[in-house]
């Protein structure tokens, strides 16, 4: 099974270094803007993570950075991760030309105890995360091991419910289990940025429902503080979604069934 999982992740991390070059160039990620001092990040975990100034963050799951590195315009001393190692190339060129001083490790989150020192007062992740790890039992204990006493956790991700259908057909189709324990394989033109990139996505995958995710955490120890869940979401990333008021994208009203979104906030104490 180890070298399964270490062959899943190979796939994995060939796929998501192929779309750094994509998402840098792309209107989802408006690098440009980004580095005139627009923020990437979103009001759900600027409002619910709260004040960083001061604090050390540790960001799960990094991509090429831009997130970590909005944290660390907000005052925030950042590390950043990631199983890219092209990500983090592009991180650590984007943190020197901005004149911040994040810092940024390619790792897979499961090396994180072994690749990444200290502890910190918040460790975040972000936006479709969760879907790449197989065993969130270990998730939560690595955690939990480099929180500081007192230190927060914070998650918004797509909700489990998303995952259980395949938007690769169209309408999308209801084809996985909720709590689906096998792992999911997809290849796909394109990427979420581009629908039309010159890119073969191949992509291994897991689902994992919202119990496990809490008991994930508090087995490692951490207290939840609340699980909010949100039916709009700030990335139009699925079909036919409509753009709202206040800027976010929600699904038609006929289809709007279910969250797009869930947030935790946990605490070690």
């Amino acid at each position: 099974m180890k070298k399964k999982l270490e062959c899943y992740f190979e796939v994995n991390k060939d796929t998501w270094n192929k779309k750094v070059e994509i998402h840098k160039k792309s209107e989802f990620y408006d690098l440009e803007s980004f580095k005139k001092g627009k923020s990437s990040l979103n009001s759900y975990e600027i409002n619910e993570l709260g004040d960083v100034k001061g604090k050390s963050l540790l960001h799960l799951q990094c991509h090429f950075g831009q997130d970590t590195l909005s944290w660390s315009r907000l005052g925030a001393t950042c590390t950043g991760i990631d199983l890219s190692d092209k990500a983090i190339t592009e991180a650590k060129k984007l943190n020197k030309e901005l004149g911040l001083s994040a810092t940024f490790i390619e790792s897979n989150l499961y090396d994180v105890p072994k690749n990444v020192s200290g502890e910190f007062d918040i460790v975040f992740s972000s936006y479709g995360v969760i879907t790449w790890l197989p065993d969130l039992k270990k998730w939560g204990e690595i955690i939990a091991s480099k929180l500081k006493k007192g230190g927060v956790f914070y998650l918004i991700e797509f909700h489990p419910i998303i995952w259980m259908f395949d938007f690769l057909q169209a309408p999308p189709k209801l084809i996985y289990s909720y709590s689906n324990k096998k792992v999911i394989y997809e290849e796909y033109k394109g990427t979420y940025t581009n629908n039309d990139a010159d890119i073969i996505s191949k992509e291994y995958a897991w689902n994992h429902g919202l119990g496990e995710v809490i008991s994930a955490l508090t087995s490692a120890g951490l207290e939840i503080e609340f699980l909010h869940e949100f039916e709009e979401s700030p990335y139009n990333i699925f079909p036919d979604m409509e753009k709202t008021k206040d800027g976010k994208f929600q699904f038609k009203e006929s289809e709007r069934l279910f969250p797009l979104l869930f947030s935790i906030r946990a605490i070690k104490k």
